[in-house]
C-alpha cells in the first residue's frame, strides 16, 4: 500500500486570514504561505505525528471547534513564558509519562492549539 510521506499543510478559514497569519508567525514561529519564489514555507523538523480523530462528544478541547492544532516544542516552558509576556493565555497540563509534558492555548479566532514538548528517550 502506498503511504502518504508526511503532514504537507493545513487549511482553514478564518475572519481574518493575513491577521491570523502574522499572529501564528509572530507568536509560534510559523510562516506564512510564500508569495513569491524568494519566500519560503514553514520547514518543520521530523518528529513524531498523531492523527488522532476524537469522539465528537470530547472535551478535550473546545466545542465549538472540530480541530486542535498540535505542535511540538523544544522548550515548553520558554515558549509559554514568551506567549504569557505577550498577553497570551495559556494553560499547562503537566507531563504525561511516556509521553511528554503539554500546555493549551487559543489563537486570536479562537481556535485551539496544544503545545507539545515530547518527552527525551
Amino acid at each position: 500500500m502506498e503511504k502518504v510521506l508526511g503532514f504537507g499543510g493545513f487549511f482553514f478559514r478564518a475572519k481574518d486570514p493575513e491577521a491570523l497569519a502574522n499572529w501564528y508567525r509572530d507568536h509560534l514561529g510559523i510562516s506564512p504561505v510564500p508569495q513569491s519564489p524568494k519566500e519560503h514555507p514553514w520547514k518543520v523538523m521530523g518528529g513524531d505525528t498523531v492523527f488522532a480523530p476524537f469522539a465528537a462528544d470530547t472535551d478535550y478541547f473546545t466545542a465549538d471547534k472540530a480541530f486542535m492544532l498540535n505542535f511540538r516544542v523544544n522548550d515548553l516552558g520558554l515558549i509559554l513564558a514568551q506567549l504569557e509576556n505577550a498577553g497570551i493565555a495559556t494553560k499547562r497540563l503537566g507531563d504525561v509519562p511516556g509521553i511528554g509534558r503539554f500546555a493549551h492555548l487559543h489563537d486570536p479566532e479562537g481556535n485551539p492549539i496544544e503545545l507539545w514538548e515530547p518527552r527525551e528517550d
